[in-house]
């Protein structure tokens, strides 16, 4: 993790570009878990295929120091899915989103493409991953009970307060930029900068 001290400073390579104008259907509101099923069966199906490619670019990563094209790309296109099928659920998006998780959705992922990875960080890049995968975990306890309660003023007011949508948005996006870290999309550890991209 101290060897990326110095790219702290840039941009990360994973990232979320916020389009959302925080303007909630009440009825897919009220129904919003509900309609969510079919995206919860295909996060599932296409998770299975997911670990798979990532246990291949495990290996390629290991023997070759960096993740193949194909592989990265495959990897890349679930998590900007299951990114848009979080941001629908924890209301930080109203659009019903795509099942094939094209690029434009009001919460949207970007990936930056493959580079050279120490090998030796890639060797033991589950066990690096456990401290932010704890912090992941512990934030999105907490933001559900936020989400419980933004679903009753979406509801009511057809209207995602600005604050919740952000809390909602920099959890997701810690979330995202972890599995993108343990998914071998990039050796930048997440990062807890509070800040916001907008498109």
């Amino acid at each position: 993790m101290g060897a990326y001290t110095r790219e702290s400073m840039e941009p990360h390579p994973i990232r979320l570009v916020v389009t959302d104008d925080l303007r909630r259907s009440r009825l897919t509101v009220f129904f919003r878990l509900l309609l969510a099923i079919p995206h919860f069966i295909w996060l599932v199906l296409w998770g299975i295929a997911n670990t798979v490619v990532l246990l291949l670019s495990w290996f390629a990563a290991l023997f070759a120091g960096r993740v193949p094209d194909g592989l990265h790309g495959f990897m890349a296109h679930y998590l900007r899915y299951q990114t848009h099928v979080l941001a629908y659920i924890e209301l930080a998006a109203d659009p019903y989103p795509s099942f094939d998780g094209r690029p434009g959705y009001s919460v949207d992922l970007e990936v930056a493409p493959p580079i050279e990875q120490s090998r030796l960080t890639v060797f033991f890049r589950l066990l690096l991953a456990i401290p932010a995968l704890a912090i992941s975990y512990f934030m999105n306890y907490l933001v559900n009970i936020v989400v419980f309660f933004a679903w009753f003023i979406c509801l009511f007011t057809g209207r995602m307060p600005e604050g919740m949508r952000n809390l909602v948005i920099f959890t997701i996006r810690y979330h995202v930029q972890t599995a993108a870290y343990y998914s071998l999309l990039t050796p930048r550890y997440p990062s807890l900068n509070v800040g916001l991209e907008a498109a």
